[in-house]
Order: C-alpha cells, then sequence, then structure tokens
C-alpha cells in the first residue's frame, strides 16, 4: 500500500478544485445563512414561507467549506470528505429533478444545482478514480482501509 504522503503526491493536482470549492461554498454558504430572500430575487421567484429552512442549506453548505479546504491542503488524507461532499453533489440534482417534478420548486431554482453540484462532477469524480486505483479499488476506499 501507497503511504498518504505518497498519496498527496498524486492527488496534488486535484488541490485547486478543492480550493475553488472551499472559496464557493464559503461565499454561497455565507450569503445564503445572511442573505436568504437574495436567490429568490435574483431568479425572479415569490419569497418562500420557509426561509428559515433556506438558511439550514446554506449554513450545510457552508460547513463543507473547511472540509474541502483540508482536502485541497492534504489530497491524500482526506479522501472520505470528498466521497461525502461527491454523494451531496448528487444527492441534490436527485432532490431537486423530484422537487421540480412535484411542482415544489420553481425550474429557475435549478441554477444553484448547477453552480453547487453539477460543475463539481468532474473533478470530484475523477478524485474519487485516481484515489481508488492508489487505495487498490473502490471498496477499500470506501471501507477506509
Amino acid at each position: 500500500m501507497v503511504h498518504n504522503l505518497e498519496f498527496d503526491t498524486a492527488l496534488r493536482k486535484y488541490s485547486p478544485w478543492f480550493y475553488a470549492a472551499a472559496l464557493y461554498n464559503f461565499i454561497w454558504g455565507s450569503v445564503t445563512t445572511l442573505f436568504p430572500t437574495l436567490f429568490f430575487k435574483l431568479i425572479d421567484a415569490p419569497q418562500p414561507s420557509y426561509l428559515a429552512l433556506w438558511q439550514v442549506v446554506g449554513m450545510f453548505v457552508l460547513v463543507y467549506a473547511p472540509a474541502y479546504w483540508w482536502a485541497a491542503r492534504r489530497p491524500g488524507y482526506h479522501r472520505h470528505l470528498i466521497v461525502i461532499g461527491l454523494l451531496g453533489k448528487i444527492l441534490g440534482p436527485i432532490g431537486f429533478v423530484w422537487s421540480a417534478s412535484q411542482g415544489l420548486l420553481p425550474v429557475a431554482f435549478g441554477w444553484t444545482i448547477v453552480t453547487n453540484d453539477l460543475i463539481w462532477w468532474p473533478a470530484f469524480g475523477l478524485y474519487i478514480r485516481d484515489t481508488a486505483r492508489l487505495y487498490g479499488g473502490l471498496k477499500p476506499l470506501l471501507w477506509g482501509d
């Protein structure tokens, strides 16, 4: 098995993506938490009655910022943070499609899915692929061996 220091070297090419994700999540989460009506004004959607819940979404996004920062600094050591992040970036669009198809969210709300989730899929997915190769497969990577 390769040591984490060697993983860091092999996975360093993903650091700029994770730094960008950390900055994005910090900004988006902070703005959404502090100014919960802003996005709805930008997409010209009615202000929902669940603004406090929207602020909680902002806080969840904000919490990922330090995780992505840590992963950027030491990509060979924090693989599970990126696995969790990618899982959220897959489940978010699924939840949006379901909610939009039920008429619970306006289609314009999908812009959050593009910027919060879809644009990150290539880098996060390739990181998981490369990390799984270093760990000897997806199962050892996810199992934590």
